[in-house]
């Protein structure tokens, strides 16, 4: 199998479902709506329990990374009626590793499959923090066993302070969108992300610069970078960092 995603920390998404509902303003330009406007199979509230790609890991042969979910929030409510098949499929997958990342991270512990214990070696258990405001969920994972433990620091809207020690890995990311209508983008500042750089350097992390985002990419227009800043060529050197946990390769 190719690379079947676009995120560039990832090697194929895996959506249970589609649609979700905003959790507090890290939400407020989410590209999952964005994209949904024009969609005819899902509507953004939801989620909808997805068909045809449900069983998508125990099709993947090559070993890979695996976003869990793009399109939804694996622990939103709607999912509690058929989240036992997921956590049965990705038992089936050990070759897999599945990166689930939620903002509900504390509905998490009263969720975990009853073999859980200290985590599964296959998932990585993720949190988002785009402002300071919402560093209580990184907190909330600290305290939840897990192999991996990550923080996805996109959209970052704002300068982030943040105990660091005992997450894995970081990936931080400045918001993409539009210059009109519902889904704009907020700035992203370089000294922001540099912050974040320094604080998992000083706490052992990983580190992975996913894109400088639409703002700082405005600057780069004419020289071939895309619009949402992800390509690496145009980072700053001492942001031109992806690296992954446990010395994993992309």
């Amino acid at each position: 199998m190719g690379k079947e995603s676009n995120i560039q920390w990832c090697d194929a998404t895996w959506n249970i479902a589609r649609g979700c509902t905003k959790v507090d303003a890290d939400c407020d330009n989410c590209y999952m709506f964005r994209e949904s406007l024009n969609a005819t199979r899902y509507t953004p509230e939801g989620p909808v329990r997805t068909k045809t790609v449900f069983n998508l890991p125990l099709k993947l042969k090559e070993p890979s990374k695996i976003f869990t979910s793009s399109l939804t929030d694996v622990f939103h409510e709607a999912i509690d009626p058929f989240r036992d098949e997921v956590w049965a499929i990705i038992r089936k997958c050990s070759q897999h590793q599945f990166l689930m990342l939620t903002k509900r991270i504390d509905r998490v512990a009263a969720l975990l499959p009853s073999d859980w214990g200290n985590g599964y070696e296959n998932v990585w258990l993720g949190t988002s923090v785009g402002h300071q405001d919402a560093v209580h969920r990184l907190e909330t994972l600290k305290k939840i066993p897990a192999k991996i433990k990550f923080v996805s620091f996109e959209p970052l809207w704002s300068s982030v302070t943040c105990d660091l020690k005992g997450i894995d890995w970081i990936i931080i990311g400045g918001e993409s969108g539009n210059e009109n209508g519902s889904s704009k983008y907020r700035p992203c500042e370089y000294q922001w992300i540099q912050h974040l750089v320094e604080q998992g350097r000083d706490a052992g992390c990983a580190v992975f610069v996913k894109q400088l985002g639409t703002y700082l990419a405005k600057d780069l227009r004419g020289t071939g970078c895309d619009r949402h800043g992800g390509n690496w060529d145009f980072f700053p050197e001492s942001l031109k960092i992806r690296e992954f946990p446990n010395n994993l390769k992309n």
